[in-house]
């Protein structure tokens, strides 16, 4: 399997408002936002951000999203956590842990 780079940072919040406003400030473009306090931004190069706001008893988390083509699988050196799965927006995903323990996430 090749990827073929970043396609989107994950970031979560405590306030979709202010992170929205932090981030527009910056000059970058709100492409969508949705219901239940989250959207995504687009600067002028590179990934996408998707910012979706958590619960204050929620320690946030950022996660970086590699774009892998179509569902290939990884090759024997990658610890797969989770196998591709449906998302509920139309994509599928796989959550790979590299050899210092971070989880990443590859979509399909």
């Amino acid at each position: 399997m090749t990827t073929e780079g970043i396609e989107t940072v994950v970031l979560e919040t405590h306030n979709w408002g202010k992170a929205a406003k932090f981030f527009q400030s910056l000059g970058f473009e709100l492409e969508f936002e949705t219901d239940h306090h989250s959207g995504q931004f687009r600067g002028k190069r590179g990934p996408s951000v998707f910012i979706a706001e958590v619960p204050e008893t929620q320690e946030t988390r950022t996660r970086l999203v590699l774009k892998a083509p179509g569902a290939a699988e990884p090759g024997p050196d990658v610890e797969v956590v989770n196998p591709y799965q449906p998302t509920h927006y139309g994509t599928e995903e796989m959550t790979v842990r590299d050899p210092d323990g971070r989880l990443w996430t590859l979509k399909a």
